[in-house]
């Protein structure tokens, strides 16, 4: 039986199908390679994955999409991995991959991220994030696949005013389509909990950075503009503040959770993934400055529409019912970081 992994050539997804193959899951990732990013990048977070790194150069010779991603699928997939190139949308594809694999669980870590990019395109998070995640909660329903997890977000809190944020908060007051987006789907995995027994835990996750990291995602950002003397988009006065969580510690969180779902029945849980001590944006530059040791070029600008003032989750259901404890501190993950970027492992 196998686990399906959507979006399992992105940041996070790479490195939770990296952690299954450690463990000797089967694994099957589902990808569209969307163009929100360079799909190069997903390509070698894919081999990255599988430490296959060499292969790099022969896939990224061929001329277009398509034919890298086809070289990529005949170079990699083997026995106990299998990539498809499909959007969860495409419900031919999506079916035939139900039909044709025995399927243990679905993780789906597919989807448009980003808060600011949400405002230009509602009706696209709307489709990708909601339409598409219940194209898979209908195939489950229907080849009788029990167990979901589903990558939710603290973006669902909006500007909350109570800390930390815990689950059993009111969540009505979101702040961007992305955020409502992610409740949504929280809300339909519920509907099919209910009725069709589908156990699932939606994931809450809080500011995730690491090896990986998506380009266009703030610690990415400011650290190749500080490298490359450019001015950083700095916003607000520096105080509003994310609970930033290392990647390797998010991938631990998810794999409990597939432990925990394995182990019991009757399951529908909301809990957060985060570190539970939340960095200013101030002191997030300031690691990046001392790290490189190199000082940051600012360019002040206001808030953004759809930004919230803080994220900052409570933890304390993840370490009862998942025995979570994040390890790595915001210190040591940037290191990790920039190790990576400038080449290192």
């Amino acid at each position: 039986m196998a686990i399906v992994v959507t979006g399992g050539a992105g940041f996070i997804g790479s490195h939770l199908v990296e952690e299954l193959l450690k463990k000797g899951e089967d694994t099957i990732v589902i990808d569209n390679f969307h163009d929100y990013y360079d799909q190069d990048i997903k390509i070698k977070n894919v081999l990255e994955s599988l430490n296959k790194v060499e292969l790099l150069e022969k896939i990224l010779s061929e001329k277009e999409k398509e034919q890298k991603i086809n070289k990529l699928i005949e170079l990699i997939n083997k026995d106990n991995y299998s990539l498809y190139f499909s959007d969860i949308r495409d419900k031919r594809k999506i079916e035939k991959i139900f039909k044709n694999n025995k399927i243990e669980m679905v993780i789906n870590l597919a989807g448009l991220a980003g808060v600011r990019p949400s405002l230009l395109d509602p009706l696209e998070y709307e489709s990708v994030n909601v339409s598409g995640y219940l194209n898979i909660l209908e195939f489950c329903r229907k080849y009788n696949v029990k167990k979901v997890i589903q990558a939710s977000s603290s973006s669902i809190y909006g500007n909350n005013k109570k800390v930390p944020f815990e689950e059993n908060d009111i969540v009505d007051f979101t702040i961007s389509p992305y955020g409502a987006s992610k409740k949504s789907s929280e809300l339909h995995s519920y509907v099919y909990y209910k009725l069709y027994g589908i156990d699932n835990i939606q994931f809450r996750f809080f500011t995730v950075y690491g090896p990986r990291q998506r380009p266009d995602l703030a610690i990415y950002k400011f650290l190749k503009k500080i490298l490359n003397d450019e001015p950083i988009d700095f916003y607000g006065d520096g105080n509003t503040y994310r609970d930033y969580t290392y990647v390797k510690d998010i991938v631990d969180g998810i794999v409990k959770g597939i432990k925990y779902l394995r182990s019991k029945d009757d399951i529908y849980e909301i809990i957060n993934l985060g570190r539970s001590k939340p960095v200013s944006l101030k002191e997030m530059v300031e690691t990046i400055e001392k790290e490189v040791n190199k000082k940051a070029i600012y360019h002040v600008m206001p808030m953004q529409p759809g930004d919230v003032d803080k994220t900052y989750g409570n933890i304390e259901k993840a370490k009862e019912l998942l025995e979570y404890e994040p390890r790595t501190d915001f210190k040591n993950g940037i290191h990790k970081f920039v190790k990576w970027y400038l080449g290192g492992k």
